[in-house]
């Protein structure tokens, strides 16, 4: 049977959203704890699901607290929650993220959010020589129909030793590689939504498997792990 995302948890974003004080949440606390426990089963749901065809050797959900020192944004309490599955390193790279969050905003996440400077001149550098097996991946009717095109920063012409005339350029200049799939709040509380977030993962997993060839191998190929 599947675990559901219960109705009052964007109930008590709404609510959040108009009491982010401590003392508010202090006084609801006790309900906060309930709903995060039930959703928490969602997320341990969809890590055994996923691991019924990738290889996730973590599973983080976020705390409500924000971290507001370097912020200028002070409210104390995210209102939404977030879960990261991490794949087994070194071996298989990249990650999924679930955002669970009121008003139509909650969404899926896949890619490389993050890659180091290393891995970030690996990934150009492959795409500088070769970009037909990467398109081939991503122009896939199938997957672009679930996830759509790349998203992320990149720079505005070309990054340092790379040409801004190359054929891949639009691959090269970015500085992350992210697909993302929104859902509005009546398919994050329907009984199929967990299934539908595992398909989409699943779907992703060509992606998965290309870049991570690509990030354990030099551009001759050869193992560097």
């Amino acid at each position: 049977m599947n675990e559901t995302i219960p109705r009052e948890t964007f109930d008590f974003f709404k609510r959040l959203e108009k009491n982010n004080n401590r003392d508010w949440f202090n006084e609801n606390k006790k309900e906060f704890k309930e709903i995060e426990s039930e959703v928490k089963q969602v997320y341990n749901q969809l890590l055994q699901l996923l691991n019924g065809h990738d290889d996730i050797d973590k599973m983080k959900m976020f705390r409500i607290y924000r971290d507001v020192r370097f912020s200028k944004n002070k409210l104390p309490y995210k209102t939404h929650f977030g879960g990261s599955f991490h794949r087994r390193k070194p071996e298989l790279r990249g990650g999924y993220y679930l955002h669970v969050q009121p008003n139509n905003e909650s969404f899926i996440a896949t890619g490389f959010w993050e890659p180091n400077k290393d891995d970030l001149l690996r990934i150009r550098k492959e795409f500088e020589m070769d970009d037909q097996e990467i398109r081939k991946i991503i122009d896939n009717k199938k997957f672009k129909s679930i996830w759509g095109e790349f998203v992320g920063d990149e720079v505005k012409t070309a990054p340092k030793g790379f040409s801004k005339e190359h054929k891949a350029i639009g691959l090269i200049k970015k500085k992350q590689y992210i697909f993302v799939k929104k859902y509005t709040d009546k398919e994050v509380l329907s009984n199929n939504f967990i299934e539908d977030v595992n398909k989409a993962f699943k779907a992703v997993r060509p992606y998965f498997d290309y870049m991570s060839d690509v990030l354990t191998t030099n551009l001759n190929g050869e193992s560097i792990i």
